[in-house]
C-alpha cells in the first residue's frame, strides 16, 4: 500500500506514465471529453471531488511547466485557483480548449460543476 499521494489506483497509474510535454487536463463535470481520450473519471456528485482538491493532489505529483484555461473563466473563482497555486496560465477561447482535448496524454474528470473550471497542464521535468 502507497504511504502517500494520490491513492486512486487508475489515477496515480496514469500520472507515473506521464513525461515531458504531455498535456493532462482536469475538467469540471461537463467538459465534452473525446471518444478515444485516457480519461479517469473521478466524479461521484455534484461538486465532488471538487476542481481545487483535485488539482492539488495533481500538482503534488506532477512537474508544470505551463497551463491553459479558458479566457472565459476571467474575472471567476477558477481564475483565482489558478492564480492562488501561482499557474499564472496562458487564456485561448474555451472553444479552443476544447480543441486540444484530443492531444492530451490524461484527462481527469471532476464533479466541479463551476463554469469553466478546466485547464490543461503541460508537463515539464524536474532537472
Amino acid at each position: 500500500m502507497k504511504k502517500a499521494g494520490i491513492i486512486n489506483g487508475p489515477l496515480s497509474g496514469a500520472l507515473a506514465t506521464l513525461g515531458h510535454g504531455h498535456l493532462v487536463v482536469i475538467a469540471d463535470c461537463g467538459l465534452p471529453v473525446p471518444v478515444a481520450a485516457t480519461v479517469v473519471d473521478l466524479s461521484l456528485v455534484r461538486g465532488i471531488p471538487s476542481f481545487r482538491d483535485v488539482l492539488d493532489a495533481v500538482l503534488d505529483e506532477i512537474v508544470v511547466e505551463g497551463a491553459l484555461c479558458a479566457l472565459e473563466a476571467e474575472g471567476s473563482d477558477v481564475e483565482q485557483w489558478l492564480e492562488d497555486r501561482d499557474l499564472a496560465p496562458r487564456r485561448i477561447t474555451h472553444d479552443d480548449l476544447k480543441g486540444l482535448l484530443p492531444a492530451a496524454r490524461l484527462i481527469i474528470r471532476t464533479g466541479e460543476a463551476t463554469p469553466y473550471a478546466n485547464v490543461i497542464l503541460q508537463c515539464g521535468v524536474d532537472f
